[in-house]
């Protein structure tokens, strides 16, 4: 009786199986053909339109970058047009470099081309040029305009500077333990060196990143200004800083900078030495390092052990025609 009773067990089993399998086949090809109806649909709808030329397809609109311009007149009676080129996109703004930047002297409207830079990571373009080879207008001023061209993507932009023509003189002055720099502002337009009164100039260190404000001063009626300098500033490693003084978006003269190297500084040595063994230095004490070997390799034995139990267990399982299945199936 067991036996017939196990047998019938067994064909309903089968059964049950064989039903499973029919239905599990009918609902994945009602799930096909239901993915497929949209498509179908969308193919019908598409084919009743007609074919638009590509010209009238959506026209991606351009981008329009913006364009900053400046000069800078140096001290070695240079002109520095420092232009920087940018674009706002989705709410993000990103610097163009690979551009090309070019650069203009306009003198009674006529365009008199200089040169031109490409841009570079930062999207920034630096073009220096003597002001002896320059040809002031009628007023005295040096026009000056930078232009990018545009191209497939972008749209065309242009920028224009117009400044006087001057010089920033900087002289380091030490009187015993004192030091100080004299700066004197001369305009230079008429070909005369004319002092500029009543002007503020600014007094920096040269830095990695960005020039250190130490200082400032106004010019008295012969354009000079003297500002004191503080004696403890760290240098290179011979002790030389580079201070600057800088005159900064004049309506009349523009930006202007010059320098002079000395030796005022504190020494800083510029070797690479390597640091101790420190909780703070690259290098970790050595209990540090073991503790930290000791703690990774037990949490990882544990789960090395685990997984050889797994795998133990698993070939410790009884095969299903052993007596024992039987026995428990039964």
């Amino acid at each position: 009786m067991n036996k017939i009773n196990k047998k019938k067990q067994m064909k309903q089993l089968t059964e049950i199986k064989k039903c499973r399998k029919v239905a599990r086949q009918f609902f994945i090809a009602c799930a096909f053909i239901f993915t497929l109806l949209p498509g179908l649909s969308n193919a019908q709808a598409d084919s009743t339109k007609k074919e638009e030329p590509a010209a009238a397809a959506e026209e991606s609109s351009l981008i329009s970058p913006a364009l900053n311009f400046l000069t800078v007149q140096k001290g070695d009676n240079s002109i520095d047009l420092k232009a920087a080129l940018t674009a706002k996109l989705k709410g993000t703004v990103i610097k163009l470099r690979q551009l090309k930047i070019s650069f203009v002297q306009v003198v009674d409207d006529i365009e008199k081309p200089l040169g031109f830079v490409i841009t570079d990571g930062f999207g920034k373009a630096v073009f220096n040029i003597k002001a002896d080879s320059l040809v002031p207008d009628k007023e005295g001023k040096l026009n000056f305009k930078a232009v990018f061209a545009g191209n497939k993507h972008m749209d065309p932009a242009d920028a224009e500077a117009s400044i006087k023509r001057a010089r920033l003189e900087i002289t380091p002055v030490k009187a015993d333990s004192a030091l100080s720099v004299s700066v004197k502002l001369i305009d230079i337009a008429s070909g005369k060196e004319i002092p500029v009164p009543e002007t503020v100039v600014g007094i920096f260190v040269h830095r990695s990143f960005k020039p250190l404000k130490i200082g400032e001063g106004t010019t008295d009626e012969n354009g000079e200004a003297s500002v004191e300098v503080p004696n403890n500033l760290p240098g290179d490693a011979r002790g030389d800083i580079m201070l600057m003084a800088k005159l900064d978006e004049n309506e009349t003269y523009g930006n202007l900078e010059s320098a002079v190297v000395q030796k005022w500084g504190i020494p800083v040595s510029d070797k690479l030495n390597e640091l101790p063994r420190a909780l703070w230095s690259a290098h970790p004490p050595y209990w540090m390092m073991i503790t930290f070997i000791i703690l990774v390799s037990t949490v990882w034995g544990h789960y090395l052990v685990i997984i050889f139990q797994l795998f133990r267990l698993r070939k410790e399982e009884p095969a299903p025609d052993s007596p024992l299945v039987e026995h428990l199936s039964s």
